[in-house]
């Protein structure tokens, strides 16, 4: 049994009755995700399996996030049998009653880390809110861990955070000595004091990971929290960008099923596959974002030298710790009312 952060559960196996139709007839099942290069790399790593397995026609949608998902299920008629959502957006969609519960054998799958799943969603990837920065401006020491970030002393120049509360309540407290496993429940008074101390020197609060990146890139900034892809996405455009996973953020996406979805049964046939570690390990074959299931890194399919710059690779992933998408599905709108007053004082 593996331990820590990404520890197994019971190995279990799903069986589901394949819905009765036409001789002849081939089934659908539509997928929304996030289009784009990121959709195209589940395609080639998930969708085509699932299809030929099951013998089924996968239609592609592409979704922009949570009030898609509301608005599907609020018509009473989804034309989305599964969705790809952020972890805690899931945690959201799952509290309000908007998703199908998953069958316990899906929840069960071995590999997957509890922290990973609700009764009513299961991760599939996994990425980082990093800290990262302009080699050019630190040549000698390089920072290393989120105390950095506000050490303007010894690493000054300009600083990029999220619009959000999310990921920079969690990097004040980290900055201020809170240990990584004491974090949750968030210390929001405690944040909000340690984020007032480095505020004057955010240049620009960035509202999409596109923004961060170019903030980096023309050098408006020096300093970044930002998701591992896009930094490592600079570098091997030629930037002089590097970033650390020491107390790096683990996020993940996950699936849902729109409640009321016509094609339940075939969608949580659809998960299972995916979520299978050499199924799953496929995903960094096309795009720079980990597999969900831990055990995808046994199956050798991952090269060592990707999986070193995968944040979910076991030697990464206890670095950091993951975020904790139920203490959000609780509290977003309520900190993200605070953190917008906090920024326009």
């Amino acid at each position: 049994m593996k331990a820590g952060l990404f520890g197994i559960t019971a190995l279990a196996i799903l069986a589901l009755p394949m819905a009765a139709m036409p001789a002849g007839a081939q089934e659908t099942l539509t997928i929304a995700s996030w289009g784009g290069v990121y959709q195209k790399a589940q395609r080639d790593a998930w969708f085509d399996v699932v299809e030929k397995e099951l013998g089924i026609k996968i239609k592609e949608d592409s979704t922009s996030g949570i009030a898609d998902v509301r608005a599907q299920v609020a018509s009473g008629s989804p034309t989305w049998d599964l969705v790809q959502q952020g972890n805690y957006s899931c945690a959201i969609l799952d509290k309000e009653g908007n998703v199908e519960k998953l069958d316990p054998a899906i929840l069960a799958i071995k590999g997957i880390p509890e922290n990973m799943k609700g009764e009513g969603w299961i991760s599939n990837l996994v990425y980082a809110a990093t800290l990262a920065w302009n080699d050019e401006k630190y040549p000698d020491k390089k920072p290393s861990s989120w105390a950095d970030m506000w050490d303007t002393e010894n690493f000054p120049g300009g600083r990029t955070m999220r619009r959000s509360p999310v990921y920079t309540l969690e990097s004040a407290l980290l900055a201020d000595g809170v240990p990584m496993d004491k974090l949750y429940p968030l210390d929001t008074e405690r944040a909000f004091k340690k984020l007032a101390e480095v505020k004057d020197d955010v240049v620009s609060w960035w509202t999409s990971g596109a923004q961060s990146a170019q903030l980096l890139k023309d050098r408006e900034v020096d300093m970044a929290t930002i998701w591992n892809g896009r930094a490592e996405a600079l570098a091997q455009e030629g930037e002089k960008i590097s970033l650390t996973f020491n107390q790096q953020m683990l996020l993940t996406d996950c699936w849902v099923i729109p409640k009321g979805a016509k094609n339940k049964e075939l969608a949580m046939k659809a998960i299972e596959i995916m979520s299978r570690p050499e199924v799953q390990a496929r995903i960094a074959l096309y795009i720079n974002y980990g597999p969900a299931n831990v055990d995808a890194f046994d199956t050798g399919i991952i090269k060592p030298e990707v999986a070193a710059k995968l944040p979910s690779a076991p030697e990464n992933s206890k670095k950091g710790f993951v975020l904790d998408a139920n203490y959000w599905a609780e509290n977003l709108d309520r900190l993200t009312r605070e953190f917008d007053l906090f920024i326009q004082e």
